[in-house]
């Protein structure tokens, strides 16, 4: 991956996290590793536990959504269900939930846009 593609995810991330935050949500983990690759947030309000998946992309015209496709959903169920293992001090949720959050930054990562879809998949 490229420095500014990398940049600019560890950007949308940020923007993602201040969102669950302002919604109430403890952000339990980001980027965390599993054998399947990498979770982008674990958000916690004492009711759900949300797997979100974050899609950034800058001012190019191009729609965040674009790659967040069947093959996509399965990879995140999977480390979802690896953190779940591997978490022996995560909370018990009464609802589990998987998310997708799109944003659109411009090229110094402010934020333009972010849509979250709740329950995206």
């Amino acid at each position: 991956m490229t420095d500014v593609r990398h940049t600019a995810g560890q950007q949308g991330e940020e923007h993602a996290a201040a969102h669950f935050e302002h919604l109430g949500f403890e952000v339990l983990a980001r980027n965390h590793r599993t054998r399947f690759g990498e979770l982008d947030l674990v958000a916690y309000d004492g009711r759900t536990l949300v797997f979100a998946e974050v899609k950034t992309r800058r001012s190019d015209g191009r729609e965040p959504w674009e790659n967040l496709h069947f093959v996509k959903q399965s990879k995140v169920r999977r480390m979802a269900i690896a953190w779940l293992t591997e978490a022996p001090e995560r909370p018990f949720g009464a609802a589990l939930r998987f998310d997708g959050v799109a944003v659109l930054v411009d090229t110094r990562g402010a934020l333009i846009r972010l849509d979250h879809l709740e329950a995206a998949f």
